[in-house]
């Protein structure tokens, strides 16, 4: 196995790409040709071990057939988004459903909550995606992660932080479809972590949630980081 820290690198929106500490390359959220925002390297990377997908909106789950096929990484998502997938012709897909926890090699993903919608838009159509959800992932080396997808808060995020204990969650704080800071300030609370990664804002004019006022909001939690990182930006894992 590979020992390297590992790196979390910000997508733009939901997106995030990760090369764990066991050397595999994984993304979640891979929202790329209609990104405005999206790094260069996720645009022209040839290989990924995995893709991992928490809801249908366009913005998490557009681009994951090509994307998949391009660079060969199977994809994990909820029963009913994997069977859309599959029905596009792609074979490389995982079902997983909230509670379930799938073992990808050394690493193991678990599906969880999420209080937000869902749905694949196909040509005029809008079909159901089934419910999204977040993961909580456990690396080679044992570090764990909690990736909310689009969600509001809940109070059940209590629950995440006692069963599994993530050390950094990427929560969303953009506001209009999902949590503003005030709320993710909450589930920061409730998760008991020690880490957080803002993402879903900024890129959109009315996504105006910012790291800084989630910062303000956690003032009173010093042992609490709050990384302000633009989209292409990396954190160590």
């Amino acid at each position: 196995m590979v020992t390297t820290q590992g790196t979390i690198t910000w997508l733009g929106f939901g997106g995030c790409q990760i090369e764990t500490p066991g050397g595999k390359t994984m993304l979640i959220d891979p929202w790329v040709k209609n990104n405005p925002v999206c790094p260069e390297q996720v645009r022209t990377m040839e290989h990924a071990d995995y893709i991992l997908l928490t809801h249908a909106h366009r913005d998490h789950a557009e681009d994951a057939v090509w994307l998949a096929e391009k660079t060969g990484a199977t994809v994990v998502a909820g029963w009913e988004l994997a069977f859309l997938l599959q029905k596009k012709g792609l074979s490389a897909v995982l079902p997983i459903n909230k509670g379930g926890t799938r073992k990808l090699g050394e690493i193991a993903v678990t599906a969880v909550h999420a209080d937000h919608s869902g749905a694949y838009v196909d040509g005029d159509q809008i079909v159901y995606g089934g419910e999204p959800m977040g993961f909580v992932i456990t690396f080679e080396n044992g570090y764990t992660i909690y990736h909310a997808g689009d969600t509001n808060v809940f109070g059940d995020m209590a629950l995440i932080a006692e069963l599994y204990e993530p050390k950094l969650a990427l929560l969303p704080i953009g506001d209009v479809y999902t949590m503003s800071p005030r709320e993710a300030a909450k589930a920061v609370r409730l998760l008991n972590v020690e880490r957080v990664m803002p993402t879903h804002f900024g890129v959109l004019d009315f996504l105006t949630g910012r790291p800084s006022e989630l910062a303000q909001l956690l003032a009173d939690l010093p042992e609490v980081t709050v990384h302000d990182v633009e989209p292409g930006g990396a954190l160590s894992l």
